[in-house]
């Protein structure tokens, strides 16, 4: 019998559903105040929550649970203990208290800290998260009680990438509703954000994977020629799915419906291999756990089905890489899209302050937005005509960007002008009626009632993504209301508004750009409006360093300047000890592979030719190629022998050491691979160590 989603939906999550049936209705009511209206969690519930948790979890077969946590390494973390516990009389008890539940103490002296503890201090602490569901993890026949966290050290200083989204949460609600007040609206009292995080990946066979330890090894292939077909003919894109890969797709659509995750879209991408799925649109916080769990899904049933899933940013040189697009909105409690205009005059004033706030964060702020999406695996990625460029611009779409140039041109703000205005917006088409085209060269695109940024790498969490774009949007908010808020006596509300979007409309026209992101005009146009184009995550990072920088994070208690600036630490040793990898793993590649792989055939050349003189055959071709293949074996030889002199340079402090890895060493890694992708064509592939691209873009 073929089951409907509806029967097995959500069925590993502890839902609103199965919470009403199991708590009391009081309790169930305060629960419900802390998840969705963000009240602090009355711990008086706490005992009573976890004892339900305890038995479900029990009555689905559980025997563990687990606070689940981000780290500041990347990934998620996680440390599992049994229910078990000894009763008054040494008999064992299946036991979940209610300080379990809200609190953990896993051993933290290993995570990343950035300088701001010892190794020697090990405490550290998670807390419970009430406004992300409870889920079972499953792995054979165990189960264990998934409890999402936040974690913090001994003295409450942050540990991970989740607590300042929620801080970023905070604080951007306190901004927008305090604005909306300002405007007479009664109705918004909280804050709501959206996000909908489509996930790029590729696959592979793990059978041809077993020759390309690079891959295992660092998440990429280090070396490999451009293979004759590509993804030039377009025709992988959208293209019919093949079985073994539907097959993939509709094992890891059921495993994420089991989680409650709500994917909607599968399809191929534009490279070989290369495919996406896309959730529906949840609340932010709970859209980034699940694409967490979408990573670690994807993984574990392409392992099942002998497939390798590959989340690096860019695996294949010559391809296209791959990324995730965070599609992001703001709305409040009355389900008002501040994105989305509507026939309210009052509403469309809204919109076009959440236009110019997000427009304000992103022209005082655009480098902090760039870096959040820093990484050595995203390096080999952004500017390069298949992701937007590390220039921050927004992409506003013809209809709003004559909007705003209108408002621009008005020489005065008055009550005609209002009416004028707002009428404009009730008039913008919605997002169904396609009436600008996108733009898929712009960082911040605005899509119709949500902003789309593409530049997050496939890998990264998302967490860090959207902290910054709720803390600019935040600062935004805060301006507009300190500007509007100054006016003293009577005024109106309204026209004192637009005045402020006008301004702001001034202020940021250099941050707005509707063409091709892709094109040198632009990079030249840019750098002419004083726009920054950071090449390499170490030169991003440094924005962190910034007193403005600092001061924004601290004023809006995002992270103090300790927590900031160790977490700049703790990205630049994690760029550091990535490049670090790919290298040495790239000497010990050419060392033990590729050279010795050359040599043979350089070998059976020399002995051919040495054949044919002794029957008065002097062939020009043989003594050539014979003399292509040694020199480059000789340059090979010579870049591998720079690439470990480098590595064994003690660079200095942590910043002086990743821009050296960033510049030289990325320089020397590229010469040595050019030198041996040429050779990887002349050497037999019979003799040649790893799978070819061809091969392993071509396998399904």
């Amino acid at each position: 019998m073929v089951q409907s989603i509806h029967d097995y939906y959500g069925e590993l999550v502890f839902t609103k559903k199965i919470m009403e049936q199991k708590l009391s209705k009081s309790i169930y009511e305060k629960l419900m105040a802390s998840i969705d209206n963000l009240e602090p969690l009355d711990q008086t519930i706490a005992g009573e929550v976890a004892h339900a948790m305890k038995e479900w979890a029990l009555e689905n077969g559980a025997t563990h649970f687990t606070h689940w946590f981000q780290p500041q390494r990347g990934g998620t973390a996680q440390k599992h203990d049994s229910f078990i516990d000894y009763g008054k009389n040494g008999e064992i008890l299946e036991r979940f208290s209610a300080s379990q539940l809200v609190q953990s103490e896993p051993d933290a002296s290993s995570f990343p800290s950035g300088g701001i503890r010892s190794t020697f201090e090990a405490r550290g602490y998670t807390a419970w998260d009430p406004t992300s569901p409870v889920f079972l993890l499953e792995a054979g026949k165990t189960k264990t009680l998934v409890i999402p966290s936040v974690f913090l050290s001994w003295t409450g200083e942050v540990l991970d990438l989740k607590t300042p989204l929620l801080r970023s949460l905070a604080v951007l609600n306190e901004k927008v509703i305090s604005l909306q007040k300002l405007l007479g609206n009664k109705n918004a009292k909280q804050i709501k954000v959206f996000a909908g995080i489509e996930q790029e990946y590729f696959l592979l066979s793990k059978e041809l994977g077993k020759s390309r330890s690079d891959i295992t090894v660092t998440g990429r292939t280090l070396f490999g020629n451009t293979p004759a077909k590509g993804q030039q003919m377009e025709d992988h894109y959208f293209g019919n799915i093949k079985e073994n890969i539907l097959e993939f797709m509709e094992d890891v659509d059921h495993e994420l419906y089991r989680k409650g995750i709500p994917i909607k879209t599968r399809h191929n991408e534009v490279a070989p291999n290369q495919f996406e799925l896309a959730p529906l649109y949840q609340e932010v916080n709970l859209a980034i756990d699940n694409n967490l769990q979408v990573m670690e899904i994807l993984k574990k049933i392409a392992d099942k089905h002998n497939m390798i899933a590959v989340l690096h940013e860019k695996p294949f040189a010559g391809v296209n890489g791959s990324g995730k697009h965070f599609n992001w909105s703001i709305g409040d409690n009355s389900g008002t899209n501040y994105f989305e205009p509507s026939k309210s005059p009052l509403k469309n004033i809204s919109f076009l302050l959440a236009i110019s706030a997000v427009l304000f964060g992103v022209k005082k702020f655009g480098e902090v937005l760039r870096a959040s999406v820093a990484s050595a695996g995203n390096d080999h990625r952004l500017g390069a005509n298949e992701a937007p460029p590390a220039i921050m611009s927004v992409y506003l779409g013809e209809y709003v960007s004559n909007l705003l140039d209108s408002i621009e041109r008005a020489s005065s703000i008055n009550e005609k002008e209002v009416n004028e205005i707002t009428l404009g917006v009730q008039n913008l088409p919605k997002v169904s009626k396609d009436y600008s085209d996108r733009n898929r060269t712009s960082p911040v695109a605005f899509t119709g009632n949500k902003f789309e940024f593409r530049a997050l790498g496939s890998s990264a969490n998302p967490s860090e993504v959207g902290t910054v774009l709720n803390l600019i949007a935040a600062y935004g908010f805060d301006e507009i209301y300190k500007r509007i808020a100054i006016k003293k006596g009577s005024y109106d509300v309204k026209k004192e508004a637009l005045k402020v979007v006008k301004e702001i409309i001034i202020e940021t026209k250099d941050i707005r750009f509707e063409k091709n992101g892709y094109s040198q005009d632009w990079h030249n146009e840019a750098a002419k409006r004083g726009l920054p184009n950071t090449k390499n995550t170490p030169e991003a990072l440094k924005v962190f360093f910034d007193s403005n920088v600092i001061k924004i994070f601290s004023h809006y208690h995002i992270l103090t300047e300790r927590e900031l600036k160790s977490k700049v630490e703790i990205k630049l040793e994690s760029y550091i000890k990535t490049k670090e990898i790919e290298y040495r793993y790239a000497v010990k590649i050419v060392n033990t592979l590729l050279l010795p792989a050359i040599l043979k055939q350089i070998n059976i050349l020399a002995e051919t030719s040495k054949n044919l003189e002794k029957i008065n055959i002097k062939s020009n071709m043989f003594l050539n190629e014979l003399e292509i293949l040694t020199n480059l074996y000789d340059d090979i030889r010579k870049y591998s022998s720079a690439l470990e002199k480098f590595l064994s340079v003690d660079h200095g402090d942590v910043v002086t050491t990743a821009d050296e890895f960033a510049n030289e060493g990325v320089e020397i890694l590229k010469q040595l691979r050019e030198k041996t992708d040429a050779a990887e064509d002349l050497v037999a592939d019979e003799y040649w160590p790893m799978t070819s691209y061809q091969k392993l873009l071509n396998a399904f």
